[in-house]
């Protein structure tokens, strides 16, 4: 629960500095402990709520078939960004792993990510991407027989030759399909003179609330924007090539009606073609923080159809 741990050292410090002896700053203090109660608001319902999901699937999932679920983060994110399915699906008796995924580019990613799921599990497993993770999982599902089940989370889910910047902007409505690059990006160069593909970007911290989570308060979106993971240009221009896992994988999708980074639009149109099983929700990019409840249902929904 790293992301939630952050935020407890972040609200502490805050507190703990401000001399609330005037009104405004009194204000001040109520407004961030309003906020970060918001946060844990969204996290803690799915660890009391896993138990009566669970019981409510008791009935289709035992301990000894239960697959191991399988995390697999976006760019500008990380594990992080799982946390509340991560303890709900703990509590409700799976074993959870986040894999690694470097934001390097796409065909070293993919590898890292197949490597965890071949070394890290036993049995059955049912591998998540959120938003560029499915484009990862998408490729590293085909590496082990035992991935039974795809979950795409706001997720790209790719066809050969397809790559998420196209996909981004195949339909309207991203936020990040600007005429200038600078206005939602900053970058850092590895080196002075290096090229485009290897440049690490990050979401500017005044578009991060816009771009991925506008329904969460903002005291949550300034922590996550200051801890994002950058991914190069070359990761999200990199096409997938290959047959798709979801050809032949069952595939469930969560797509937030409100994202403003991988527009609906295009997200249903990638689950019918993968003939997926689609839950909406109205939530912004990461679903799984705005959303808790309705993503976790969906995942257990995809381990319980592992047999």
């Amino acid at each position: 629960m790293r992301f939630l741990h952050k935020l407890s050292v972040c609200s502490a410090t805050i507190l703990g500095t401000m001399k609330p002896h005037t009104r405004s700053r009194r204000i001040k203090v109520a407004a961030v402990a309003a906020a970060i109660a918001g946060l844990l608001a969204v996290a803690i319902p799915a660890q009391v709520s896993s138990a009566a999901v669970a019981t409510k699937h008791a009935a289709t999932a035992s301990s000894t078939t239960k697959p191991t679920i399988v995390l697999v983060h976006g760019a500008w994110a990380d594990a992080s960004s799982f946390a509340p399915e991560t303890a709900a699906l703990q509590a409700a008796g799976y074993t959870v792993l986040a894999a690694p995924n470097p934001l390097r580019g796409l065909e070293t990613d993919t590898k890292a990510v197949a490597d965890f799921i071949q070394q890290r599990t036993t049995g059955p497993v049912v591998l998540v991407g959120h938003s560029y993770g499915g484009m990862v999982i998408t490729g590293a599902a085909l590496a082990d027989p035992d991935v039974k089940a795809l979950v795409y989370i706001d997720a790209f889910a790719p066809d050969n030759n397809e790559n998420a910047q196209t996909l981004t902007n195949a339909s309207p409505g991203s936020l990040l399909n600007v005429a200038d690059p600078s206005t939602v990006f900053n970058v850092v160069l590895p080196i002075p003179d290096a090229q485009q593909a290897d440049w690490d970007s990050y979401i500017r911290t005044d578009k991060f609330k816009s771009v991925f989570a506008a329904s969460l308060p903002s005291a949550v979106t300034d922590v996550l924007a200051a801890g994002q993971s950058p991914v190069t240009f070359g990761a999200l221009g990199t096409p997938f090539v290959g047959t798709p896992a979801w050809k032949t994988i069952p595939s469930w999708f969560v797509i937030g009606t409100a994202d403003r980074l991988l527009p609906p639009a295009e997200q249903r149109l990638m689950a019918q073609r993968a003939h997926g099983t689609v839950t909406e929700v109205n939530a912004p990019h990461l679903s799984m923080l705005a959303k808790p409840l309705q993503v976790t249902k969906v995942i257990l929904d995809a381990a319980h159809s592992v047999h």
